[in-house]
Order: C-alpha cells, then sequence, then structure tokens
C-alpha cells in the first residue's frame, strides 16, 4: 500500500462520519469528473467511425414519423 493510501486512511479514520461520508462523496466526484474528461476525449477524436457514419446515415433515411403509443 503507498504512504499516500496510508496517509488518506488515516485522515478519513480521523474524521466523523458525517465527514468521512462528504470525503468519500467528493472522491466519486472526482472519479467521475476522471471518466468524464475521457468521454470527452473520445468524442472529440476526429477519426472515422464507419459503423457510426453509417447507422446515422440510415436513420436519417428512415425520416421521422409520430409515437404511436399503441405499437409499443
Amino acid at each position: 500500500m503507498s504512504t499516500e493510501t496510508q496517509d488518506l486512511i488515516r485522515i478519513w479514520e480521523a474524521l466523523p462520519e458525517v465527514e468521512r461520508a462528504e470525503v468519500a462523496d467528493f472522491a466519486r466526484f472526482l472519479l467521475a469528473r476522471h471518466d468524464g474528461d475521457a468521454w470527452e476525449r473520445i468524442i472529440a477524436d476526429p477519426s472515422r467511425r464507419p459503423k457510426l457514419d453509417e447507422f446515422v446515415r440510415d436513420s436519417l433515411a428512415e425520416g421521422t414519423e409520430p409515437l404511436d403509443v399503441d405499437r409499443l
């Protein structure tokens, strides 16, 4: 276990229960933001996506129709 991990555990254990929950929430926030950054990089990638391009082309060719709840 790294020194940073040990320090984090020691700090976390010294906090009252309510503040422990806040630390966990903040860690989840940081993790979600990191995951979001990865998705942004993937979406911004200018590489060709032939399957996606084909799907979009086919979807546009189908046209649209109003939602018919009875057909669901």
